[in-house]
């Protein structure tokens, strides 16, 4: 595995915890006029940490045991939107979202040190991905991670821009 997409992955939730405390208190739940131009799914700053949180479980460890202990499986997307409304992101609290998507990557790190190199290179069909290794899903996930704090500093920068009106 690569090192450098592991230290990545390790050092992230420290990263969002910081990105998401420099969006002010009363921007967290704020949504902008228009989301033209956002580098993540259009989600608020909290909404933001809890797609991450469910991701991280219900879609990159699932994904992973999938590949690792199914012939070539079909991963499917999941469906962010309707999960947001689903469990109201919207009102949730922010310091258990961020203790469970520690908890959650803390075990996705540890699923990946523990493959070895045959078994990084399982396939799977991932939609709208095609054919990807186990290998190439921690890549996905760590670029994943990369989009939310762009979304996050995206945010920032609407909220610069609503503030200095």
């Amino acid at each position: 595995m690569n090192q450098t997409t592991l230290n990545a992955l390790a050092l992230f939730p420290l990263q969002l915890e910081a990105h998401f405390a420099a969006i002010p208190a009363d921007f967290r739940r704020w949504a902008p006029p228009s989301w033209h131009g956002v580098p993540s799914e259009p989600f608020t700053a909290i909404e933001q940490l809890c797609h991450v949180r469910d991701l991280e479980t219900e879609g990159y460890q699932s994904r992973i045991r999938r590949t690792l202990h199914e012939e070539h499986p079909l991963l499917l997307s999941i469906d962010s939107g309707a999960l947001a409304v689903e469990r109201d992101y919207t009102h949730a609290d922010a310091a258990e979202v961020m203790m469970a998507f520690r908890d959650a990557r803390a075990r996705t790190i540890v699923m990946l040190t523990a493959l070895t190199p045959d078994e990084l290179l399982r396939t799977a069909e991932f939609e709208g991905y095609g054919t990807v290794t186990l290998r190439s899903l921690a890549h996905y996930l760590c670029s994943h991670d990369q989009q939310h704090l762009a979304g996050l500093q995206w945010l920032l920068g609407k909220i610069e821009a609503t503030r200095a009106r």
